[in-house]
């Protein structure tokens, strides 16, 4: 016999995975069946919650909790034609368990067919005895219809129901801040607080609502609340940590972060703002340091090796500054920030062709900024390749068609490849859009700008625009 509680309640489980070794067959009530499964369920085991389902029905066929379970999967599986003709014959038995109606809204939800779904919720909440997980799904069905208003409602009914369901009140704010209603978002979270004064969740909330309305000495004080509720809440601390860097307070936002790396393993993004907190104060060693710490603990983590790189570029060490960038690339060779960077160091240090295969990259990646454009274009005509900088520019116009600093550009760029006609046509573009930006033509191509006949057209263009 078991020895202990916590043996007795784990005994139906110890006994049937007994079995699975032994190949022998116990019974089980369905009860213990329903343990079984939920326990493999909730700890991801779905091939033994299989099995014990399939065992539990061949032992108890009527039992429609083990339907239920059987359904379930079938609709974690993607199998909801399977699951929907069980549901609807176990509906023909049971037109009164709730649950039946919340599987029904379940397939409905899979085929994204959410209003549906929301009907057979609501015909659920009118027999459940549970009307707090089913506000909740509710709620969910209303967000994945971005109707954020109901969505707020249903959770809001929820946490009536139960005042400890932090889910559902992560999720009203959610929808108050999706809204921008973070005026209303603290009057709501206010209200909660004179109910359950120490609710460090409720607290923290209220200071992100200020921190993001720029109220910071408001936003401090809420998180100092956070504290007082739960002194070990790393959360509130870390919002604490932002809204003193914000006060320029940054001995203070220091100990706020410090305080986090004793609480649990140190956090990358601790480090990182500790870095940039003694950056601030000028202490460069200590904040070296902490950069150092920061992508030791999370070599993933870009505003790490953006922090390192950025401090040299201060620097104007900028040998050190394509050290730490190429390390970062090293590690994700497809991240836009690293490659941008990478581009723009290696231009410092006059290594054209690195900085033009820097851009390239970054444009390869998706980063399609009209600066990119115009920098890897202006280092095509440095290195001398013409035909490869018209190219390039033709690509930005998909993005940024008639623009400007294109047209001069091009204009120049056709010149020098001898193609007199297509030259003026963008010529007359760009003085047609802006004569300000004559400078890129004078700058880039001063042999072009000093022709004859460019003088022409740039003079008619200024005597007939008078």
């Amino acid at each position: 016999m078991p020895s202990n509680p916590n043996e007795y309640n784990n005994f139906p489980l110890s006994r049937f995975e007994s079995m699975l070794k032994t190949n022998d067959v116990y019974f089980f009530d369905s009860e213990e069946f329903e343990q079984i499964i939920q326990h493999y369920l909730e700890n991801g085991k779905v091939a033994l919650a299989k099995k014990a389902t399939k065992l539990g029905l061949e032992q108890h066929p009527t039992a429609t909790s083990l339907k239920l379970f059987q359904i379930e999967m079938f609709i974690f599986e993607n199998e909801l034609d399977t699951a929907e003709a069980l549901l609807d014959d176990l509906y023909l038995l049971e037109q009164s368990n709730e649950e039946i109606y919340i599987q029904k809204a379940n397939i409905f939800s899979r085929r994204d067919d959410h209003k549906n779904a929301i009907k057979l919720l609501e015909k659920a909440l009118e027999i459940t005895n549970d009307e707090s997980d089913v506000l909740s799904l509710i709620g969910m069905e209303y967000l994945f219809l971005e109707d954020f208003d109901n969505a707020k409602r249903s959770f809001m009914r929820c946490l009536e129901q139960d005042e400890q369901d932090y889910s559902a009140l992560y999720n009203i704010i959610y929808c108050f801040e999706y809204l921008q209603e973070h005026e209303a978002a603290i009057d709501y979270l206010n209200d909660f607080l004179n109910k359950n004064p120490y609710c460090e969740v409720a607290w923290h909330q209220v200071g992100k609502q200020y921190y993001i309305l720029k109220e910071y000495k408001k936003a401090l004080a809420a998180f100092d609340f956070a504290i007082i509720s739960d002194d070990r809440f790393i959360g509130a601390y870390l919002e604490k940590g932002k809204a003193l860097e914000r006060l320029k307070r940054y001995s203070e936002a220091i100990e706020s972060y410090t305080i986090t790396l004793g609480l649990d393993d140190p956090t990358s993004f601790a480090l990182l703002r500790i870095g940039k907190c003694y950056e601030k104060l000028g202490d460069n060693d200590l904040a070296l340091q902490f950069y150092n710490k920061c992508v030791e603990e999370d070599g993933l983590l870009d505003k790490g090796w953006i922090a390192i790189t950025d401090y040299f570029l201060k620097q104007q060490d900028f040998e050190k500054a394509l050290y730490y960038i190429e390390k970062a690339i090293n590690i994700d060779g497809e991240n836009v920030l690293y490659w941008k960077r990478y581009a723009r160091i290696n231009m410092r240090l006059m290594r054209f062709e690195e900085a033009e295969h820097g851009y390239r990259r970054t444009l390869e990646l998706g980063n399609y900024e009209l600066d990119t454009w115009l920098s890897r274009t202006d280092l095509l005509i440095k290195l001398g390749e013409f035909q490869s900088a018209v190219s390039n520019l033709f690509q930005a116009t998909e993005f940024y068609p008639d623009n400007v600093e294109i047209e001069f550009r091009l204009a120049g760029l056709f010149y020098i490849l001898k193609e007199g006609r297509k030259a003026e046509f963008h010529l007359k573009n760009g003085l047609r859009s802006n004569t300000d930006y004559l400078m890129i033509l004078e700058e880039l191509f001063p042999k072009v700008y000093a022709k004859t006949r460019v003088r022409q057209i740039i003079e008619k263009h200024k005597n007939t625009s008078v």
